[in-house]
Formats: structure tokens, sequence, C-alpha cells
């Protein structure tokens, strides 16, 4: 770790103030050092949204280098800080994500953290697993997307449309998605649902 970002995570360690925080984070941000990735992540946990929205576009920047800690450092017991860490893997998209989302999708108790997780089982990288791990990856997430289709919660259906659409650029998963989305589309109680179906398969079809 170098000085100066010994010295910027300091400030955010002082910071006395919603204002003063979302400065340092900021500026720890714009360090783009790895060695601030725990910093960074303890942001999620000190309840300002704003600051934390930073830490995430940080954190998601940096890319591969955060996942192992973003794993490890996941708050069982702060909901906010989980959504974060989730939102945050979700958008970076590496593969050694893919329990915590799978579960995330299920059974998280947050919507917006279900929605988030369900979104990113379509878009992680399956190109970094080898063929066997990829294989049953991607099996393991179209089977949690296909089971959220069935979810009460109409904005969880969408989410998991948003996914499918994503998964289904696999081959060997494409028939199973429209057919899906075929039933969806006639069958779904909820006018956005379907039109989101609708969309998705447009963009199939293209």
């Amino acid at each position: 770790m170098n000085s100066d970002t010994q010295k910027l995570i300091r400030i955010l360690a002082d910071a006395d103030s919603s204002e003063r925080m979302v400065s340092a984070v900021q500026n720890l941000v714009a360090a783009k050092d790895t060695a601030a990735i725990p910093a960074l992540i303890a942001v999620f946990g000190y309840n300002n949204p704003a600051a934390a929205v930073i830490a995430v576009k940080g954190l998601t920047e940096l890319g591969e280098a955060a996942v192992p800690q973003l794993l490890e450092q996941i708050d069982e017991y702060n909901y906010g800080a989980r959504a974060y860490s989730i939102r945050t893997l979700a958008a970076i998209a590496h593969p050694h994500a893919l329990d915590l989302l799978l579960e995330a999708a299920e059974t998280d108790f947050a919507p917006s953290v279900r929605r988030a997780a369900a979104k990113g089982l379509g878009c992680l990288q399956w190109h970094k697993l080898d063929d066997s791990e990829r294989a049953i990856a991607t099996r393991k997430a179209l089977a949690t997307l296909l089971s959220i289709t069935q979810d009460a919660d109409w904005a969880i259906r969408y989410a998991a449309v948003v996914g499918l659409q994503e998964l289904a650029k696999i081959p060997s998963l494409l028939s199973e998605i429209e057919a899906k989305f075929s039933q969806m589309r006639a069958n779904d109680a909820e006018a956005a649902v379907r039109a989101r179906v609708a969309l998705a398969h447009q963009k199939l079809a293209s």
C-alpha cells in the first residue's frame, strides 16, 4: 500500500460527517488502488447510501481483484451492507460469486437484493471456467432463474427474465429459455412482465 492510499484511508476513517465521508470515498475510489478494497467494503456498513454507491462503483472498476474479499466479508447481519456487496459482485460478474448469487436470488429477504442477484446470474463471465465447470454452473443458474419465474413478486419475475435473456446467449440453454418465455408471455398475470418477455423474445430473434 502506498503512502497516498494510506492517507486517504485514514481520512475516510476520520470522516465526521456524511459529506466528508462521501468526499473521502470519492478520493479513495479515484486512487484505483487494490489496497483500498477492505476500506471500500467497510463503507457498505456505514449507513451512508451516497458513499456506498460510490464504493460499489469503485469496487466494480477494480473488478476481479475485489471478488475474494467481497466474498469473505459478506455481512450476514447487516442487510444494507450485504445488499451492496451482492450488487457489487453481480456487477463484477465473476463466476466465483455464483453460489452466493444463487442463494441470494432464491432466498434473500430483501427484494432488491434478489433482483440484483437474478440479473447478475445471467451476466457472469462463464468463459473464466473450464468446460466441465461451465456446464454445471450455467445449468445451476438456469435452474434458479427458471424457478424464480414462478415467484409471487412480479418484480422478481421481471428480473428473472432479464437474467434469462442474457443466459440465452449460451446455445445449449436457448431452447429451454425460449419455451419458458412462451409460457410466461401467455400466462404471466403482470403486464410489465409479459412486455419484458416480449422484448427478450425480440432480442433473441434479432
